[in-house]
């Protein structure tokens, strides 16, 4: 069996982009639209979310066989729980400002219906590397969408990109406003629509009735 064959890049593309988990099932949305204020807010949570992902969907498929019917939820949460606090840790260790900004979010990784999703709907009736995989191309489809969101939010909202200027000082001697919906809740869920309408577009989904 090839490491990476067509299947394989399928088992990604699937998860990076058609059957996007913000865009087609509409998953994990609430940190979309709760850590998107800030670039690096959500680079860290993009990040995090696809350690805890990826290696969650492969240490559940890696023990499937081992794990009762009956308590299989229960040790999908205990994976993914030891995972997001290592997670937790590192961040505390290295990145102590950030983690106290986004420490919250991390912990509500655990209970994310994208990871959980992945794990009961996925990685327990599939191998270890196709889980992996299947993690990994959803994480990447997810941290596409939060990363391009708080992005717009934090340059229209704010004017910065990773806390540096981006919009030439120009632009506001001629009148320019930073838009400050953009760094409220409603201009997170404009964004989210658009692009989730944007993203279909181009794909072309269309949803079966």
């Amino acid at each position: 069996m090839a490491i990476f064959g067509k299947k394989e890049q399928q088992i990604v593309i699937d998860g990076v982009w058609n059957k996007n988990p913000i865009s087609f099932l509409v998953m994990g949305i609430c940190s979309a639209l709760a850590v998107t204020v800030k670039v690096p807010t959500a680079l860290i949570m993009a990040l995090g979310t696809t350690f805890v992902l990826s290696f969650g969907c492969m240490a559940v498929s890696a023990i499937r066989h081992l794990i009762p019917s009956n308590i299989r939820i229960i040790v999908q949460i205990l994976v993914v729980s030891v995972l997001v606090i290592m997670v937790d840790l590192v961040l505390r260790a290295f990145y102590f400002d950030l983690s106290k900004q986004i420490s919250v979010f991390i912990g509500l990784i655990i209970t994310n219906t994208l990871v959980l999703g992945r794990t009961e709907g996925y990685a327990m009736n599939n191998p270890p590397w196709h889980s992996f995989l299947d993690g990994l191309g959803n994480a990447l489809g997810y941290s596409g969408f939060l990363l391009t969101i708080a992005s717009l939010r934090e340059i229209f909202g704010t004017g910065t990109w990773f806390g540096l200027h981006v919009i030439p000082q120009a632009f506001y001697q001629a009148g320019y406003i930073n838009n400050s919906i953009m760094i409220l809740a409603p201009g997170a869920f404009f964004l989210l629509g658009a692009l989730v309408c944007i993203q279909r577009m181009i794909s072309g989904h269309r949803e079966e009735h």
